[in-house]
C-alpha cells in the first residue's frame, strides 16, 4: 500500500484537544499538513490551533461534540466549504470507563459506542464524498489493544474498541480500488488525561498489559503518523502485541485464562 505526503496535506484530527490527538496534531503540522483541529474544548483547541500557528504551522480549530451527530454533519460540512475535502482523517476521539457489565448502565454503554465507533462513523462518512472524487486519501482509525484481547470489568469499554476494528474491515472493503486506505492504529497503555478522570483504572489491568512499557502520546502520534507515510495497513504498539494476539489466535481459551489474571 502506497504512503501519503504528509507536506501539503490537509488533515482533520478528533480528540484534538488533549493526549494522543493534541500530539498527532501537532506532528502533523510540523511536517507541513494543515490540521483542522475537533473537539469539545474550545479554549484547549483554541490554544493549541494559536501554538501550531506561532511554530510556523498551519491549524484551524472546529469545536463540536462528535457524539452529536448533526453537529459532526454540520462541523464537517463548514470545514469543508473553507477548506477542502480533507487528505488524512485520524478518528482518534473516544470516551469510556472500565466496569463490568452490571456496573454499566444501558445510557453508558450506548454513549461508549457513540465515541468512538458512531463518531468514527458519522464523520467519516461526511468526509467521504470529496476524498472519493479526488482519489487519494488516508482514514486512521484509533483503537485499543481491548479491541483484541478482553479482560474482566470492561465489557462496554472492549466492545466499542472492538467496534472500531469491524468499521476497519468494513470500510476497506468499501473502498477497495478507490485510491482511498484505511489504516487502524492499535495501541496499549498510553499516558493520557484518561487515567486522571478515571481513577483506579490502572489496578485493572491485567498483567501483560501491566508488564509492556506505557507509551507518550508522542510516540502514539509518531506511529500514526509514521504509518501514514509508509502506507501501512495496521499500526500496533507496543509491537511485542502482535504476537500476544497471534497466540490468541491459537489458543484463544489459554490467552483467555492468563488475561483474566491479576497483575
Amino acid at each position: 500500500m502506497d504512503g501519503l505526503p504528509i507536506p501539503g496535506s490537509l488533515a482533520v484530527v478528533t480528540g484534538a484537544s488533549s493526549g494522543i490527538g493534541e500530539a498527532t496534531a501537532r506532528l502533523l503540522a510540523r511536517k507541513g499538513s494543515h490540521v483542522l483541529l475537533l473537539a469539545r474544548n474550545t479554549d484547549r483547541l483554541g490554544a493549541l490551533a494559536s501554538d501550531i500557528r506561532a511554530r510556523g504551522g498551519k491549524a484551524d480549530p472546529f469545536a463540536v461534540d462528535v457524539a452529536d451527530p448533526r453537529a459532526l454533519a454540520a462541523t464537517a460540512e463548514r470545514l469543508v466549504a473553507g477548506h477542502g475535502s480533507p487528505h488524512i482523517v485520524v478518528n482518534n476521539a473516544g470516551a469510556g470507563r472500565w466496569l463490568p457489565i452490571l456496573q454499566t448502565s444501558a445510557e453508558e454503554a450506548a454513549q461508549m459506542i457513540t465515541v468512538p465507533y458512531l463518531a468514527a462513523f458519522n464523520l467519516t462518512r461526511e468526509l467521504l464524498p470529496g476524498m472519493l472524487a479526488r482519489g487519494t486519501g488516508r482514514i486512521v482509525n484509533v483503537t485499543s489493544v481491548a479491541a483484541r484481547l478482553s479482560w474482566p470489568g470492561a465489557v462496554a469499554y472492549a466492545t466499542a474498541r472492538t467496534a472500531m476494528e469491524g468499521f476497519t474491515n468494513a470500510l476497506r472493503a468499501d473502498l477497495h480500488g478507490s485510491g482511498l486506505s484505511v489504516m487502524l492504529a492499535i495501541f496499549g497503555t498510553v499516558e493520557t488525561p484518561y487515567w486522571e478522570h478515571n481513577p483506579g483504572s490502572r489496578e485493572r489491568l491485567p498483567k501483560q498489559d501491566a508488564s509492556m512499557p506505557t507509551l507518550s502520546p508522542e510516540q502514539v502520534a509518531s506511529a500514526i503518523v509514521t504509518g501514514i507515510e509508509r502506507g501501512t495497513r495496521t499500526v500496533v504498539e507496543p509491537s511485542r502485541y502482535r504476537l500476544l494476539f497471534f497466540i490468541n489466535q491459537l489458543f484463544p481459551e489459554q490467552i483467555e485464562a492468563s488475561m483474566c489474571k491479576r497483575p
